[in-house]
């Protein structure tokens, strides 16, 4: 039990996986967030941006393009296997049970985004943690075309990786000092994240309703 519960800590800092871990497992991790519905709780905004500060103060021992190459790469595959999952297998969720790695109303309120932002709610998820898990397997689900996925998804994984990790990297070049202060990145981004989920779920709700 207790290396279970060391496994699930370990995967959970984000500090420590770049550390130790290195660009596999983060590339790895960015894969699984973006699209594996049991993945959702992995760290994902932050980890981006802080694997960009580490790259910049040299923590990471990698080249920053490299470094954006595997993330952007990462992203697109990780929403291109939720979005076939989604299309072939997507059914299933609809008599499935609520577990710890699945819950109906992180469904629901993509399915919410969707409703009132269409195809660019791909771009705009990547914003979102579990909103950006689900958002390409509820594509599909609904059978959008392939065409208009591939076209959004290749757009907001550019987006997503280039301001969180490419300024994370420019703040790391130019701020090394910002590594003695992680924790307080990370509660931001937990702060802002949580903030604009729960946002945009009440207004998009207020509008359906």
């Amino acid at each position: 039990m207790n290396s279970i519960i060391d496994f699930f800590n370990y995967i959970l800092n984000s500090e420590e996986i770049i550390r130790t871990g290195g660009l596999l497992v983060i590339t790895f991790i960015v894969f699984a967030e973006n699209g594996l519905f049991f993945a959702f709780f992995l760290p994902g905004d932050y980890l981006v941006f802080l694997a960009g500060v580490f790259c910049g103060t040299g923590i990471l021992d990698v080249p920053i393009l490299i470094l954006l190459v595997c993330m952007f790469t990462a992203a697109v595959l990780g929403s291109l296997v939720g979005y076939i999952f989604g299309k072939y297998f997507g059914g299933i969720f609809e008599n499935k049970k609520d577990s710890w790695f699945f819950k109906k109303k992180h469904l629901e309120t993509t399915q919410k985004y969707f409703e009132k932002y269409g195809s660019k709610t791909l771009i705009i998820s990547r914003f979102l943690p579990i909103v950006r898990t689900f958002a390409p397997i509820l594509a599909g689900l609904v059978k959008m075309s392939f065409p208009s996925f591939l076209i959004n998804n290749v757009i907001g994984g550019a987006i997503w990786i280039t301001v969180l990790t490419g300024g994370g990297y420019l703040f790391g070049e130019r701020f090394p000092g910002i590594v003695d202060y992680v924790q307080y990145i990370i509660l931001f981004f937990l702060a802002v994240t949580t903030f604009t989920v729960i946002k945009g779920y009440l207004n998009a709700k207020k509008e359906m309703s």
